[in-house]
């Protein structure tokens, strides 16, 4: 896809427009670079009534005051600004580099699989032996627990969009967006701990608070919503990741990891994060 996406406006509520990009059957990391290069334009040049706007993978929340605008004369303006928005396979200039350490089959994530398997479905596939890893491996096809770690750490990740709890990336292989790929739980976990990584299809998510969930988990890594500002990371903002950052992984053992957390929330840890608004050409995924 190089050319401008269709765009469709649907109603959501007395108060909202949800703008859909793209036909929905195939997953393009390029209609997700023109959803965010149309929340830019649109928070730039915002039109009367707007109160607020949200990103999905393929699709813009809107919320309007219909004291100020009808939503008739909002979507004409939403046509405008999708007419002006350029095309393109590259991702958006506005983006930032995250390099988080990760703790492969951290206690944590084997203590939330064995409470799952104890109370809710011991008869997973998931929940074997081999755990969440060994099934994440089996289902791709690959030799060993090794690889996958490779695959995770060779890649920097797309955050598309947040959601589901504060600051939750959903995040997608800039390499390849579906080399890897796995099915979630059946039934959900009721509980998963804070700083958890999994994955459910192609896409890997990190948990910002302790939450239920139905990604396979595969590590652990640090804080990234502290609603506190414990760490000067969090002092403008409470959420680490936000759509458009690009996350990096760097391999740790359990023990050091739990250092750097513990170092993080005393403040005397720095979160590796790159600004890279300015960046040009950044180039196909």
């Amino acid at each position: 896809m190089t050319a401008r996406p269709a765009a469709a406006y649907r109603p959501a509520g007395d108060r909202y427009v949800l703008v859909e990009y793209g036909d929905g059957e195939e997953l393009d990391l390029r209609v997700n670079f023109f959803v965010l290069r149309a929340l830019d334009a649109l928070t730039a040049d915002p039109p009367p009534g707007l109160v607020e706007a949200a990103p999905g993978f393929r699709s813009i929340l809107v919320r309007f005051d219909p004291a100020r605008t009808r939503r008739d004369a909002l979507i004409e303006r939403l046509r405008e600004l999708h007419a002006r928005v350029p095309g393109g396979s590259s991702p958006p200039t506005r983006s930032r580099r995250i390099v988080l350490p990760i703790a492969f089959d951290h206690s944590a994530t084997r203590r939330a699989i064995e409470r799952y398997a104890a109370t809710i479905r011991a008869d997973a596939p998931y929940t074997g032996s081999g755990g969440n890893i060994g099934y994440i491996v089996e289902h791709n096809g690959l030799p060993d627990r090794e690889a996958l770690y490779e695959a995770i750490l060779g890649t920097e990740w797309w955050t598309a969009f947040t959601g589901f709890a504060p600051g939750l990336p959903f995040m997608f292989s800039m390499r390849a967006p579906t080399a890897l790929s796995v099915p979630k739980y059946n039934p959900a976990r009721t509980w998963t701990p804070e700083g958890a990584v999994g994955m459910g299809g192609p896409c890997v998510a990190i948990f910002p608070v302790d939450a239920p969930g139905s990604y396979q988990l595969f590590g652990r890594t640090l804080p990234i919503y502290d609603i506190l500002g414990r760490n000067r990371a969090f002092r403008d903002d409470p959420f680490l990741i936000g759509p458009g950052d690009r996350v990096s992984f760097t391999r740790v053992e359990e023990d050091e990891l739990e250092e750097i957390r513990r170092l993080a929330l005393e403040d005397r840890y720095s979160y590796q994060v790159e600004d890279e608004r300015d960046r040009r050409g950044a180039g196909d995924p």
